[in-house]
């Protein structure tokens, strides 16, 4: 019993010793840029060839001319409103739904040192970005809506002009008539919901919102990024570029984008390892499967010892008894011989 213990004991201290050297070797800061960037973009490179595949393709439909819908004279009351500036210009919105969240992982990457997270979010968020874009600039040009401020862009004079079937002859500027049918659905509200309410889920990851332990404040910096999505679509609606159903359409055309890109590259917020990549889950996975075999190979040559050592000592033992047992059985032999004898 004393060598079985000496041998568990043994074992159970590599092991500690082993697997406390694995967990620190996958811990934070041991998965960094230099160390193992190159190897995760390769594993990525055919997500990385479709994200331009999407680059491509958005540039395509931008080119397509949308369809010019039917807009008789009776519905120009509800396109008659001023045509006027964007509150929000076009080149901002790249710059707060892209750039602002990319900033935010590299920092978080700064602290963390885990490549899996800075890889996985930029390739999320910007495939959250070029799948909305591609879908919502494709509804655009499908659906042809015109703009609330349509009159003005068709007849900057003022003096409407239709065919013989009521339909609109305009004679404005040909790049803002066909700007004023691309209202369904709002593409700055489409693009700030997908690349905010990606960063609204990455944050809530990252902060554990959902821990159950009731601190609302983090809720607040959840739903900032959203608030300020919302913000941009209102204001859609208030520089007339955009009906509403128009805005409330992109919001969520957004945000579900952004979920399922989310939910590709890490658990839901509430899940217990909400806090990192499926790969890095995956790399301490495997990196604990392997240290387990390594042990029980390490210590197969012990146990093994310590059984022959167990069987060694219990052999003098075996012999002893038999002896004993032999004795006995020529003494009462003799004394049988004499009885007889006698």
């Amino acid at each position: 019993m004393a060598s079985w213990n000496s041998v568990f004991l043994s074992w159970l201290k590599n092991f500690s010793n082993i697997f406390k050297y694995k967990m620190d070797e996958v811990q934070l800061g041991s998965h960094t840029i230099r160390s193992h960037g190159f190897a995760i973009a390769r594993t990525h490179m055919h997500d990385w060839l479709i994200l331009v595949l999407l680059v491509v393709i958005w540039v395509v439909i931008l080119i397509i001319h949308p369809f010019y819908r039917f807009v008789g004279k009776d519905m120009m009351d509800d396109l008659r409103y001023p045509l006027q500036s964007n509150t929000v210009p076009v080149w901002a919105v790249p710059m707060y739904a892209v750039l602002l969240p990319m900033l935010i992982f590299i920092f978080v990457y700064i602290r963390r040192r885990d490549v899996y997270d800075l890889h996985h979010a930029v390739l999320g968020l910007l495939f959250s970005v070029l799948v909305t874009a591609v879908i919502t600039d494709s509804i655009k040009n499908a659906v042809g809506r015109p703009r609330p401020d349509f009159f003005w862009r068709c007849f900057p004079d003022g003096k409407d002009v239709y065919d013989k079937w009521g339909n609109v002859i305009c004679h404005g500027d040909k790049s803002v008539i066909r700007e004023g049918h691309k209202s369904f659905p709002s593409g700055h509200t489409s693009w700030s919901f997908a690349g905010l309410g990606f960063l609204s889920l990455y944050l809530s990851g990252k902060i554990k919102a959902f821990d159950r332990r009731g601190h609302v404040a983090k809720l607040c910096i959840v739903f900032l990024p959203l608030l300020v999505a919302s913000l941009v679509g209102i204001s859609r609606v208030d520089d007339y570029w955009h009906h509403w159903q128009d805005v409330f359409a992109g919001g969520l055309l957004g945000l579900v984008v952004a979920t399922f890109c989310y939910l590709q590259f890490y658990p839901p917020p509430y899940d217990a390892n909400g806090s990192g990549t499926y790969a890095y889950f995956r790399v301490i996975e495997e990196s604990t499967a392997n240290t387990t075999n390594t042990i029980n190979a390490a210590n197969l040559p012990n146990a093994m010892t310590g059984e022959i050592q167990i069987a060694n000592q219990q052999e003098p033992t075996d012999n002893g008894f038999m002896g004993m047992h032999l004795a006995r059985n020529s003494n009462s032999v003799l004394e049988d011989v004499e009885s007889g004898k006698s």
